[in-house]
């Protein structure tokens, strides 16, 4: 994907397969978010609060991405794996088959945003 200054940007340039996932996590972060900033950082949509990113998403050519703090993925690693998700030491990667279920963002989202004191 290209440069983007916006998380419609992002989402319209997103491979269609994806777009809806997409689209449903923005929707969940917003939800869980209400007093974070739509940003943009690393080319990436993201929430952040006090200059501080909680969370951010990514789409690649076949994946999802979400991205939170390294807390939290340490702190919910059991979850993860109980999904049947991968995780890197800051993310997350799924699929429109296999998304990650609302509750793990939400326990993710959370861990995340107190990790940094927010």
């Amino acid at each position: 994907m290209t440069s983007i200054d916006d998380h419609d940007a992002y989402l319209a340039a997103a491979p269609d397969a994806l777009r809806s996932s997409l689209v449903a996590l923005r929707a969940l972060l917003a939800r869980l978010l209400p007093d974070a900033e739509e940003i943009v950082a690393y080319n990436m949509p993201g929430f952040a609060i006090g200059g501080s990113v909680i969370a951010s998403y990514a789409a690649f050519s076949r994946q999802c991405g979400l991205y939170v703090q390294p807390d939290a993925i340490a702190e919910h690693a059991d979850a993860i794996a109980a999904a049947g998700l991968k995780a890197t030491k800051t993310g997350i990667t799924f699929t429109p088959r296999k998304p990650i279920p609302d509750e793990l963002v939400e326990a993710l989202v959370r861990t995340s945003r107190t990790a940094l004191g927010r």
